[in-house]
């Protein structure tokens, strides 16, 4: 576990040379999530064929954690990305309120927000959503445990009135 931790911790002499983009794409590629880079269609998977060069010129505009294993020991590495408009986790079995605090290092671009079957995030998790204050669309769904998704909601619509938050109940079978 030790040496998995490393991987996912941030590196500031790293985010130095290579720039908070960069460095960040590579905690989470290492993770197992998705970047998407400003003004490219391509979605970037693979750590080994990030770009070589022009690091600055690369900046993280959305990111799909979809099963990875980010978690909030990485979750610095968000400070500085000042293009990401829009996150997605999806099954993230690590994340949890913690990394959710940490979202206010992007508050100011952030405007689209998924966070689907994450077992470790709870009512404190989702209300310090309250500070992402550009958020337009929030979905949250099937978060077991959270207790009072009503209040949730609530709290939420009268903290981000531009926001459309959308937290449907568990459609049981």
């Amino acid at each position: 576990m030790y040496s998995k931790l490393v991987l996912k911790r941030v590196d500031p002499a790293r985010i130095k040379e290579v720039g908070p983009d960069r460095a960040a794409a590579e905690w989470l590629i290492r993770c197992g999530a998705a970047v998407k880079w400003k003004d490219m269609e391509k979605w970037q998977t693979d750590y080994n064929t990030l770009p070589g060069s022009g690091f600055h010129r690369y900046k993280v505009e959305v990111i799909d954690a979809t099963d990875s294993a980010v978690m909030d020991i990485g979750f610095p590495h968000l400070r500085g990305l000042e293009h990401l408009r829009k996150m997605k986790f999806h099954r993230c079995s690590y994340l949890d309120n913690n990394a959710l605090f940490m979202l206010a290092y992007v508050k100011n671009t952030l405007d689209n927000l998924e966070i689907v079957s994450c077992g470790n995030v709870s009512d404190e998790g989702v209300l310090s959503l309250q500070a992402l204050q550009n958020l337009q669309y929030l979905y949250l769904y099937d978060l077991p445990e959270v207790r009072d998704r009503e209040k949730c909601i609530h709290t939420l619509t009268q903290s981000l009135p531009k926001c459309l938050v959308d937290f449907p109940p568990v459609k049981k079978d």
